[in-house]
């Protein structure tokens, strides 16, 4: 599987949702996106249990892989994921994401992840505290923070998350290896750059990539640069 592990922590990458893109030809998309300069593509996967809506599957992901070299990483808005980690492993995901509130034993979840090969990261919800993370941070590769409520496309950034990365980035600095930042939740030209100068350093976008009036490069472009800056 490929992977963006050997960026500098201190390099904002840009991870597209494909959750916003033509589902019509999302192979194409995805090539579109790689060509675009995207770091990793995002894989929005909803149960319709853990969050209203439902979206798309292992199979779908996995029949998209051959079109790219880019990493991808699935974010499961699932309850109870461990029963369908290997086959997002499977089907190509280089990180696999699982949201604390949503596993029984997120100790054990993580192990899993990292025993079939993936990078594993924990996602929290805008109101979940970052205490859960203390006695797990051997095993996370990404901490993932959630700046909309988990569920829907296309809505309005949470400022109050900011405050959070920031707590978050003094937690990780305790870790004994790097931990990335990744927040997600309308991520745009006009909200990354609080998101990074906090601490961040991937970013989620799926409308203000897929939506941009000037294309993909860009919007992937403009967002890489406004972070780049905000971290200084």
């Amino acid at each position: 599987m490929a992977s963006d592990s050997s960026v500098p922590i201190s390099h904002v990458r840009i991870s597209p949702s494909a959750l916003s893109a033509d589902f019509s030809k999302l192979g194409e998309e995805c090539e579109q996106i790689e060509k675009a300069g995207a770091d990793r593509i995002h894989w929005d996967v909803m149960d319709g249990q853990f969050v209203p809506n439902l979206s798309m599957s292992a199979d779908i992901i996995k029949s998209c892989r051959p079109w790219v070299t880019l990493p991808f990483e699935a974010h499961l808005m699932v309850r109870e994921p461990d029963h369908l980690l290997k086959g997002f492993a499977e089907a190509g995901c280089d990180s696999i994401l699982v949201h604390a509130e949503a596993c029984v034993h997120l100790h054990r979840t993580l192990s899993a992840i990292r025993d079939l090969g993936s990078r594993a990261g924990v996602v929290l919800n805008p109101h979940t505290p970052i205490d859960v993370l203390t006695h797990v941070l051997d095993l996370i590769d990404t901490v993932l923070l959630m700046s909309v409520n988990p569920g829907f496309g296309g809505q309005s950034h949470i400022r109050s998350v900011v405050p959070k990365i920031s707590d978050t980035r003094r937690l990780l600095d305790g870790a004994d290896h790097p931990i990335d930042i990744e927040v997600d939740g309308g991520i745009n030209a006009s909200t990354i750059a609080a998101s990074a100068a906090a601490g961040a350093n991937i970013f989620v976008s799926g409308s203000g990539v897929f939506n941009h009036p000037d294309g993909y490069a860009s919007a992937i472009t403009e967002l890489r640069e406004i972070g780049n800056h905000a971290r200084g």
